[in-house]
């Protein structure tokens, strides 16, 4: 009997709740708000705004995948200069040095690079095939035009 009656007035509170009577015109339940809130949240939004341009314009700010960007080409950058040496001295002590810097020289400007990694100087240890900025960097370093053809050897340096 006592479960019966409480579900009766569970139901009456609700019916009230949700009825129009609760929500007569006559109360106005609205929260009041201060004048200056409307201009202060409209300044607020265009002042940050504002500097989010001027940042990412001339404040140098950049994006996740433009610093990812920059990240993974100085890293490249970085591992070519490492490898110049490597590339550098495969062609110093190859023993066929002088017939591969006379088709180098041989060869136009711009085959030059190809010609390196023909020799097989700009494939560094452990690789498969040659890299091409390894092999721009290392004909840069070689200064082919002013190398002598024949090889260095323990006699020439005193």
């Amino acid at each position: 009997m006592q479960k019966t009656a409480l579900v009766r007035q569970l139901t009456a509170t609700r019916t009230f709740l949700y009825s129009e009577a609760a929500l007569s015109p006559q109360e106005d339940i609205s929260m009041e708000t201060p004048e200056w809130l409307k201009p202060g949240i409209y300044g607020a939004v265009i002042g940050a705004a504002a500097i989010g341009i001027g940042g990412f314009t001339w404040g140098g700010w950049v994006t996740g995948g433009t610093a990812n960007d920059r990240a993974m080409a100085m890293a490249h950058d970085d591992v070519v200069a490492a490898m110049v040496p490597v590339c550098v001295d495969m062609a110093r002590t190859d023993p066929d040095r002088a017939a591969k810097l006379a088709t180098i020289r041989d060869a136009s400007t711009f085959r030059r690079r190809d010609a390196l990694m023909e020799a097989g100087w700009a494939t560094v240890p452990g690789a498969e095939a040659p890299d091409r900025d390894i092999a721009q960097a290392c004909l840069a370093s070689l200064d082919v035009d002013a190398l002598p053809e024949r090889p260095e050897t323990a006699a020439d340096e005193g």
